[in-house]
């Protein structure tokens, strides 16, 4: 099935007025089915999959851009070097569109590339489908939140929550039928992106332990970091471990979010957390079930944050304005699970709450950070397993999760 995908749009607008553009993501997040119906039959298509090509992008990458006019070219980040000649090329031909560019690894990060297409090239994030995208049925989440106006979208609850992100939202996985089918999925994506993706993004020595890493790595989603934790039971240091999950994010399996700062308020833990990307993978990776989260709510509580702050990082991909995601910890253990700042300094607090009913005490985090904020906190939300707004006081809501896809 072919998915609408929000950042369509974004993209196209991007080839009338961009020389550049790239759309990285995660491998088997739809870039490449993305990119060629953006470019249709107008330009050419290269993969940097295929060896035959690759040998000769790294060989002649000068001589290999010298050839074409306007192109497609999947995965770049296994041959960087092109970089500078697209560079080249598009200085002397300042067409927009010329190059529509995808990677599966973040080689913005480094320095000489970013710094060789700055002002030429447009970077589009393409993560996994958005249950906005799986439902075609858009969203507006994000400026709803930010107008204290929240909005429900179709009902799904209890069980059918729970299946929907267990499911997560690569396209193959949400192609097999039963939840076994997806794991298997997930199991082989997994060892493909270590024994291919891995190796050419770092140079690493123990790239055998980097699966059972990422098993170590999901049972501490959406916890605080503690790198020498993670990195224990596999006898890493922490700097190591530091480095190999940096290598996760480079590759968009997990990100980790800062904590929230204030200079007035100077109890806050200084910790950041790490949060997987997709909600299906991190199931997989802990073999979790709909048993099994009938059974311990808490696993199930572990897993939706997870796909409630991909949900949001998707929507956020398309809006437009930017936004910073953070998350909130004071020392007396009061929390927000995401704050959403815009470029004006506004800030949203969302809780996440696996149950079907919200109390006064579940909004304690976001009645602390609405008073550290002042006149800057819009609105403050915990979002539940239910299909009921109910108001919790001055800018405070208790929000079903459906409302994601409004």
């Amino acid at each position: 099935m072919l998915y609408p995908r929000l950042v369509e749009q974004r993209v196209a607008d991007a080839m009338l007025d961009t020389r550049v553009i790239m759309i990285v993501g995660p491998r088997q997040s739809g870039k490449t089915t993305l990119a060629k119906k953006i470019a249709k039959e107008a330009m050419e298509y290269y993969t940097l999959d295929n060896a035959t090509t690759l040998d000769a992008a790294r060989q002649d990458p000068v001589g290999f851009v010298r050839r074409i006019d306007r192109a497609v070219i999947d995965e770049i980040q296994r041959a960087p070097e092109l970089l500078l000649a697209i560079k080249e090329s598009v200085d002397i031909d300042q067409r927009p569109g010329r190059f529509l560019l995808t990677g599966s690894a973040n080689i913005m990060t480094l320095p000489r590339v970013a710094d060789s297409l700055a002002g030429r090239m447009e970077v589009v994030r393409l993560l996994p489908l958005a249950q906005s995208e799986i439902r075609t049925s858009g969203s507006s989440f994000l400026s709803d939140a930010f107008q204290n106006e929240p909005k429900v979208g179709e009902p799904v609850i209890g069980d059918d929550l729970m299946a929907a992100v267990l499911a997560g939202g690569y396209p193959e996985a949400l192609s097999r039928k039963t939840l076994s089918r997806k794991h298997d999925w997930y199991a082989d994506y997994i060892q493909a992106i270590v024994q291919r993706d891995v190796r050419e993004v770092a140079q690493i020595e123990q790239i055998a332990q980097m699966p059972r890493l990422l098993r170590i790595l999901a049972e501490h989603s959406g916890q605080l970091v503690n790198y020498s934790g993670i990195g224990a039971p596999i006898g890493m240091n922490h700097v190591t471990t530091q480095k190999y999950v940096g290598i996760f994010e480079s590759l968009f399996l997990a990100r980790t979010v800062q904590p929230w700062f204030s200079n007035k308020l100077k109890r806050l833990t200084k910790t950041p957390k790490i949060h997987f990307l997709d909600s299906g993978l991190l199931a997989s990776l802990r073999d979790l079930s709909l048993e099994r989260m009938r059974d311990d709510r808490g696993q199930f509580g572990a897993l939706l944050e997870t796909f409630v702050f991909g949900e949001i990082l998707k929507l956020a991909s398309v809006a437009h304005t930017r936004f910073e995601f953070s998350h909130f910890r004071d020392k007396q253990q009061n929390e927000v699970d995401i704050v959403v700042e815009d470029r004006r300094g506004r800030i949203v607090g969302i809780e996440i709450k696996a149950a079907a009913s919200v109390t006064n005490s579940d909004f304690s985090g976001l009645r602390i950070l609405a008073e550290e904020c002042g006149e800057r906190f819009v609105s403050g939300m915990v979002l539940y397993d239910h299909h009921k707004v109910i108001p919790f006081g001055e800018r405070l809501s208790a929000v079903p999760i459906s409302a994601l896809w409004h």
